[in-house]
């Protein structure tokens, strides 16, 4: 395969050739030069000899045809050599060609798929087609313009995925802030004290922290601030049963209310472990109120309570269901019920007796006699019964009765009067009868009063209890607690 710097090279040599035929053709065609004069003080050479005109003719005819001949040489060598030079022209065109195709192809062949329209493969073919000889799209190299493709190829996805990775991962901390900033702002705009507010800036500080620090959107997920919120609560929520002024505290739940000692709201506050649920707890402290209440004597434990005991108070609501209004409560006093202000009492006594003597005499006689004739034994027995009685009966039987009526309400305005004799007597008197008429009905077992009787109660409850038993007041049970 000839290379154009080849071409060049036999060009040049056959153009030198040319040169220097034309250069023998004009020597051969130019009169030779006279010789020179004798010099002075020479004796002069004998004169040359005339040449003759046949012979000029010849010699003329002779270059002429040398001249002929070179010039037929020079056609024929500048056509051979323009034939050569366009033949190879051509074959080094041809070749040339066919190299840039090869390279076009080799390019086709690792350019495809995603790459067929790549514009490294467009630079490629442009920089075979602009190639001047066989060595330039040689030194084309396909391979290494792919493989660097590749790496940028590869190098602008990992940039690309990058950059979409830090803009979701940037994102993803964005939200996780504004999650943690919502999550801690209801317990930042609670009255807190200073070291429990110190310490919930700090909390929230670290987990912006950790959220600012992390290098991925699993380590952003991963930071869960409930945790930290739910202690931090629960710590605020043992302030506020610490503060409270009283001895127990109210937890509200909704529309929940529970009493309790301190250490036992703690406790219940300490049970939870989901923050919903936490935050719909509220702590009230526990005033206590009296409230005077009238109910029938079956919804009061039958009135069978003292001063003191310790009480639930239900009731039952439009739904007929049965509800908790009150959690806890004490017994202030219980009175007994107007029908017990009127003792109406009747009495009646009868004595019988009956007197019966009798007298009872009975006889009796027995004979036997007995025979022997010769060997047989002949018995005969005899029995007599005789009895005489004699009775005398006699009764006697006597009663008597009466009846008394008192009116315990007007007693009472009369003592309060100061118009019945031995007052401290009387006073004594009535103090001992409610207790005893309770008493005796549980001693004796047997009911004197109605269920039904209505029944004082004055209660001892929270307040905030208040509103929900005096929304229920006609349909409330108290229970007495014994546990």
């Amino acid at each position: 395969m000839y290379s154009s710097h080849g071409v060049l090279n036999v060009s040049e040599n056959i153009e030198e050739k040319i040169k220097r035929l034309r250069e023998l053709g004009k020597a051969a065609a130019e009169p030779e030069a006279p010789s020179p004069g004798p010099k002075p003080g020479r004796i002069p050479a004998r004169p040359p000899k005339k040449p003759s005109k046949i012979g000029s003719l010849r010699e003329k005819e002779r270059r002429k045809r040398i001249l002929i001949g070179a010039a037929v040489i020079s056609i024929i060598l500048i056509i051979s050599i323009a034939a050569v030079y366009v033949y190879l022209q051509g074959k080094a065109a041809r070749e040339l060609e066919a190299a840039k195709q090869a390279k076009i192809n080799e390019v086709n062949a690792y350019f495809k798929g995603n790459l067929t329209n790549d514009p490294v493969k467009k630079q490629l073919i442009e920089k075979i087609r602009a190639a001047q000889s066989v060595e330039d799209v040689e030194k084309i190299d396909v391979k290494k313009a792919y493989q660097d493709r590749l790496k940028e190829i590869e190098a602008a996805r990992a940039a690309a995925e990058e950059k979409k990775r830090m803009e979701e991962l940037n994102k993803a901390k964005t939200d996780k802030l504004n999650e943690v900033e919502l999550d801690f702002e209801p317990l930042l705009n609670q009255p807190l004290p200073e070291d429990l507010k110190n310490e919930v800036v700090n909390t929230l500080n670290s987990l912006k922290g950790s959220i600012n620090s992390a290098q991925s959107k699993e380590e952003v997920s991963a930071i869960n601030p409930t945790p930290y919120i739910i202690d931090l609560w629960k710590k605020y929520y043992y302030y506020l049963i610490d503060s409270a002024p009283s001895e127990k505290v109210i937890l509200k739940k909704g529309a929940e209310k529970h009493i309790y000692t301190k250490v036992e709201a703690k406790y219940e506050i300490s049970r939870i472990t989901e923050y919903g649920e936490l935050l719909q707890y509220s702590i009230e402290k526990a005033q206590m109120v009296k409230i005077a209440l009238v109910l029938p004597r079956k919804n009061v434990v039958g009135g069978y309570m003292e001063p003191g005991a310790k009480i639930q108070i239900f009731a039952q609501n439009k739904s007929k269901v049965y509800i908790k209004v009150a959690d806890e409560g004490f017994i202030d006093l219980v009175l007994l019920p107007t029908q017990a202000g009127s003792i109406s009492v009747s009495e009646s006594q009868s004595n019988s007796n009956l007197y019966n003597n009798q007298a009872t005499t009975t006889y009796t006689s027995s004979e036997q006699t007995t025979y022997q004739p010769g060997a047989s034994v002949i018995s005969q027995t005899t029995n007599e019964n005789e009895q005489y009685s004699s009775g005398q009966t006699s009764s006697e039987s006597s009663s008597a009765s009466y009846n008394y009526n008192v009116n315990l309400a007007e007693v009472l305005k009369a003592l309060a009067a100061d118009k019945l004799n031995n007052p401290d007597d009387i006073k004594e008197t009535l103090e001992k009868y409610g207790w005893k008429v309770m008493d005796l009905e549980q001693a004796t077992r047997m009911l004197t009063m109605d269920p039904n009787t209505p029944v004082l109660v004055i209660v001892e409850v929270p307040s905030e209890f208040v509103s929900d038993i005096l929304t229920y007041q006609n349909e409330l049970y108290i229970a007495n607690v014994v546990g």
